[in-house]
């Protein structure tokens, strides 16, 4: 031990004559970001060449937006060219709101999102280096490599003085930085209003219904919530109740029905198999080969013993024997009566009411007003309230959850968390001692490591803990969605805006604070010991020199992580081998073909909101970060650009609401750093700086909340004026319509036609609104002028292509009834086959459960055979737009 205090007392910076080489080790920053970028590159370089090759042949995997039948017209993107590298011009032309116009906003917001980052980095990255780079070059402080660029250069003795061009610069940085955050948050205001105010948006029933929570037994009633929302206004109410036995009705009923498919399928391939084998061709359709004593087609080609059998018991491997089409049959034949009765009752009203009511309005207008007024005079009752809720996204199981219940499980849930963050310290701090090789290679005992090649050193302290973290972080959105569940969140989509928020204070304090902090755990020890309140000065002097970790972790996450989302070629391996081998019905297939990989908000975000904290804090500490910031965001942008055009869905729709969330997380790194410049200014004792640096920093406080105070409201509702304004927009395009039609008249040629005007198509908002004209700097400074409500409304479809308010009279009814009070038995889907099996089996089948051969057949291979793009098999359903 005393060999230890030993090693650490010699290389603590106290005890080191030179300033400059606080650490008692010479820097290792550029050769460790070269140790790093060179595998990366070549890493890299091979997973987009595989990307660029099978781009083509793997249009599945790598452009299924463009063609798979299980999407509508107006969803798809148009086709790429099918060259090597001829497709990027057609693609770069494809603008981002396309995503908005033919995905969700979502989408659209997220896209923005990663070039607002890249833009902001970019921006600072101009502004800092013509300034600080040669400031802090000729700091006098003797640093080499990386660390001559950064503050850490400056002689504190006697160049105090230059760290006013550090608090200034700073000022110019971060003050445009938060007037970007504001006009952003101002840009999200108009372009979600605009959004949920189209005809397509504002028809959809989930864009007129409320969902309140918590509601008291006496307001149980539909008489008494008509009551409270004017009779006129409400359309219809849901009451939710009880389902436990119906979910396992209805759970039971759909096992039995898979078991029965997954048994006609295995009796139908056994079936040809053997009819193959015996080179028997089949009787001609509609005369199949019957066995004489039991009239059974199967009995010709197999034995009893040959037909498909499974146990009773668990997983299937213990229990009583039986035959699985027989036991399936059997078992239908009573679960499904049982469960169409049980269905009926909850229908009928005969259940015990839980604590919460779905209220859906005529109008998008009055289900705002009652989304956005006090609904109960008591605490915490018919309260929170959510609008725009999907049946699909809803976590039926916490809706009955009551209120007291919810309080005590947030602060579990909070508590669950801070203790995930603090547990994965551990693993987090043993990837920063790892990248201090150079400081451990002098550890008693440890010293053998010296004798390792510098190149080897390199990547130990650079690649390797980059690549162990961004294993480590993602492991911990799963736990994140356990706790957002366990709190009370009633939807998908609050689940993933509270892991959004969970996340991101995970990365920011394990990424960054912890790392920062363990990165001179080594050097620091006996100094916090000694006086514990130096904690503060250590972080702040630590951060210019430990920012060469972060270089290494942007070059692996902006160049393998991001060439990795785009080519994805793990998981085409993985899709390819799961589709064509672990696929062995026809709905498998179709289901593993039709089913797009979706971008989940709440774990992908967080991660690049960090990567922007982290370069904003050390935009000005250490300005050369910016550069591979830059090169990160931009590459990130680019290769989900593709996914999201190409590739991906929505599957958890937030409606926007995760863009604002990011946006005012982006101040975290405004105040890292503004607490770390006055940190370090005042143990560089410049008084100056750090008292600037100081007013300042109050005065992104006082900034943050007047614009938060003003903007909030607005952020997440919907105002009543512009109902106004939509009406008035309307009109006018309803006129130029008429005028349009009355010149066309004017215009005929004598033979019962009329010219054509322009394409065709009916006016669109830009032919009935004067366009705003501006340069680049007007439009960026002024986006209340060129980015208000009017202005963007041309950005989002007017039409509904969707068929969003087209609902029949039965969706309309049961739209937020349960899952289980309106699922229906499933359709089994089968192969037919030459033996003429499949038609005997759909004959006896049918008589107690909707069965089906059409559209896949068994092939002399006994392989499955169906059209992947143009068929739309008896199990498709078409999909509603709540």
């Amino acid at each position: 031990m005393g060999n230890f205090i030993s090693w650490l007392t010699e290389n603590s910076p106290g005890q080191d004559n030179s300033v400059g080489e606080a650490r008692g080790t010479q820097p290792q920053s550029l050769s460790g970001m070269i140790s790093t970028l060179v595998p990366v590159l070549v890493t890299s370089a091979i997973f987009l060449a595989i990307f660029l090759v099978f781009r083509v042949s793997q249009r599945r995997f790598y452009a299924p937006r463009t063609y798979l039948g299980s999407l509508r017209e107006n969803e798809r993107s148009p086709e790429l060219p099918r060259g090597v590298l001829n497709w990027f011009a057609a693609f770069w032309k494809i603008p981002d709101a396309y995503a908005l116009q033919h995905q969700s906003l979502d989408a659209y917001l997220f896209l923005r999102f990663l070039r607002i980052c890249c833009t902001v980095t970019f921006v600072s990255l101009c502004i800092t280096w013509p300034i600080l780079f040669p400031v802090n070059a000729t700091g006098g402080n003797n640093l080499s490599q990386l660390e001559i660029l950064s503050y850490s250069n400056i002689n504190l003795d006697t160049q105090k003085n230059r760290f006013y061009a550090h608090t200034f610069v700073a000022w110019i940085v971060y003050g445009f930085l938060m007037y970007t955050i504001t006009r952003e948050c101002i840009f999200y205001i108009n372009i979600r209003q605009a959004y949920l105010l189209t005809p397509q948006s504002a028809r959809r029933i989930s864009s007129r219904t409320v969902l309140f929570t918590a509601v008291s037994d006496d307001f149980l009633d539909e008489a008494r919530i008509r009551q409270i929302f004017s009779a006129d206004a409400v359309k219809n109410v849901w009451i939710h109740g009880d389902t436990k036995e119906l979910d396992e009705l209805v759970k039971e009923r759909d096992k039995a029905a898979l078991t029965l498919e997954k048994g006609e399928i295995k009796l139908l391939k056994t079936v040809n198999k053997e009819r193959v084998k015996s080179g028997k061709k089949s009787q001609p359709a509609g005369e199949p080969a019957l066995d004489t004593e039991t009239g059974n087609i199967a009995s010709r080609w197999i034995t009893d013993k040959m037909r498909p059998t499974h146990r009773l018991g668990l997983l299937g491997l213990v229990g009583k024997k039986v035959d699985t089409i027989e036991w399936g049959r059997a078992e239908l034949q009573k679960l499904v009566p049982q469960t169409q009765a049980a269905q009926a009752e909850y229908r009928a009203g005969n259940y015990k009411k839980l604590r919460a009511v779905f209220v859906e309005f005529h109008h998008q207008s009055d289900a705002q007003a009652a989304f956005q007024v006090v609904t109960h005079h008591h605490a915490l009752h018919m309260a929170p309230r959510y609008i725009g809720v999907r049946p699909e996204e809803v976590v039926w199981s916490n809706l009955a959850i009551p209120w007291w219940q919810k309080i005590v499980r947030r602060y579990v849930a909070i508590a669950g968390v801070a203790v995930l963050i603090v547990f994965w310290a551990i693993p987090v701090g043993i990837v920063g001692i790892i990248a201090q090789v150079n400081t451990l290679k002098t550890l008693p005992g440890l010293t053998w490591i010296a004798s390792i090649p510098d190149i080897i050193l390199g990547v130990v302290s650079g690649l390797l803990p980059s690549v162990a973290l961004a294993i480590l972080m993602s492991l911990v959105p799963v736990f994140m969605r356990m706790f957002a569940r366990f709190s009370g969140e009633v939807t998908l989509s609050r689940v993933e805006l509270y892991t959004q928020n969970a996340y991101f204070a995970f990365q920011l304090i394990q990424v960054f604070l912890i790392r920062t902090l363990t990165d001179t755990a080594s050097t620091a020890v006996v100094q916090i010991a000694n006086d514990p309140s130096s904690v503060f000065s250590i972080l702040s002097t630590a951060l210019p020199t430990s920012s060469n970790f972060y270089i290494s972790y942007f070059i692996v996450q902006g160049l393998t992580i991001a060439i990795s989302v785009l080519t994805q070629v793990v998981g085409c391996v993985i899709f390819n081998i799961l589709y064509r081998f672990l696929t062995g019905t026809p709905r498998a297939m179709y289901t593993k073909w039709t089913s797009l990989s979706a971008i989940l908000w709440g774990s992908v975000l967080p991660v690049y909101t960090a990567i922007a904290v982290i370069s904003i804090t050390y935009a000005v500490i250490a300005p050369i970060m910016l550069f591979w910031a830059t090169i990160g965001l931009g590459l990130f942008y680019l290769a989900y650009r593709y996914n999201v055009l190409f590739v991906t869905d929505t599957a958890v729709d937030t409606r926007g609401l995760f863009y604002p969330r990011a946006l005012k997380q982006l101040f975290a790194g405004i105040y890292l750093a503004e607490i770390c410049m006055v940190g370090m200014f005042a143990v560089s004792k410049a008084a100056g700086p750090a008292a600037l640096m100081a007013v300042f920093l109050i005065f992104t406080i006082l900034f943050q909340f007047t614009m938060l105070r003003a903007l909030d409201p607005l952020l997440y509702n919907l105002p009543r004026s512009l109902q106004v304004e939509e009406e008035l927009i309307q009109a006018r395009i309803s006129d130029a319509e008429q005028q349009d039609k009355i010149a066309s008249n004017t215009e005929s040629n004598g033979h019962g036609q009329t010219k054509a005007s322009g394409s065709g198509s009916s006016p669109r908002v830009e032919e009935v609104t004067p366009k705003k004209k501006g340069n680049f700097i007007q439009k960026f400074l002024k986006p209340w002028i060129y980015s208000d409500y009017e202005t963007l409304r041309k950005m989002v479809p007017q039409d509904n292509t969707l068929g969003a308010h087209e609902y029949s009279d039965e969706i309309s009814a049961t739209a937020y009834l349960p899952p289980s009070v309106t699922q229906t038995a499933p359709v089994l889907w089968i192969p037919e086959d030459q033996a003429g099996v499949s038609k005997q089996e759909i004959a006896l089948t049918s008589k107690v459960i909707a069965i089906s051969d059409e559209g896949c057949t068994l092939n002399e291979k006994n392989k499955l055979e169906w059209d992947a793009e143009g068929a739309r098999p008896p199990i498709w359903n078409e999909k509603i737009y709540y």
